[in-house]
């Protein structure tokens, strides 16, 4: 799935994110030889149980950084009103926790029909985007602390975590929604000949021809013109 160029950034990438685990943990185990080991507890987070088919557990990741997740999705987005999707979303997604920072990170691509801004006719588009977010961990990975547990932080205006997993669909519909393009335009662009705008127009002309109070308006108006 990976070209050349892709395979060479992700290696940067991961092993980047290695170095600052690495760091993370041995941070810690200084810091822990310096105190007394407190007894196990009980209140150690299991691994989240998954209740969605949207659901993708993360914890394990979680409480042990530098451990990476990779998943190749296909989704339709069932709960997206606002795209007409002609094709499912696909692509693949990466998540890997550095002990404080959880990064989530992939590429995704689908084709979708929007309306030109100018004629309104359907549009058949493209819709590439990448991801690449960073959510903020608390506590201590319980691979370093049984009596502790890491826990991700995110503080959106609608809830992307279940616990410490992740609504993949919450997530990639908004990425999808700001990969949008802004202004669509068919071939003919806001210049050029377009058939179905010179259509419309006429459409247009045609209905206020027909609409009685807007011939009472005109003539009103050649009326004023002519006493002036």
């Amino acid at each position: 799935m990976f070209d050349g160029q892709r395979r060479q950034k992700r290696s940067r990438f991961l092993n980047c994110v290695g170095d600052i685990a690495d760091s993370f943990v041995e941070g810690h185990h200084r810091r822990a030889s310096d105190r007394q080991v407190p007894p196990l507890l009980d209140g150690y987070n299991p691994p989240h149980i998954m209740k969605r088919d949207d659901l993708l557990d993360l914890n394990d990741v979680l409480q042990h950084p530098g451990r990476e997740l990779a998943v190749d999705i296909s989704t339709e987005l069932p709960e997206e009103q606002d795209v007409d999707m002609l094709k499912p979303l696909e692509g693949y997604l990466e998540a890997v926790s550095t002990g404080n920072i959880l990064l989530i990170t992939g590429s995704f691509n689908t084709r979708a029909v929007l309306e030109c801004a100018r004629c309104s006719g359907p549009l058949e588009v493209d819709v590439d985007f990448e991801l690449d977010e960073q959510f903020p961990v608390e506590g201590t990975p319980s691979s370093l602390n049984p009596q502790d547990y890491a826990r991700v932080v995110s503080d959106e205006p609608f809830p992307l975590f279940d616990g410490n997993s992740l609504f993949v669909e919450q997530l990639l519909r908004q990425a999808l929604l700001l990969a949008m393009p802004m202004q669509n335009l068919c071939q003919y662009g806001w210049d050029g000949p377009c058939p179905v705008a010179a259509t419309r127009a006429a459409s247009l002309k045609m209905a206020g021809q027909g609409r009685p109070e807007f011939t009472l308006l005109s003539s009103l108006l050649k009326t004023e013109d002519s006493e002036n």
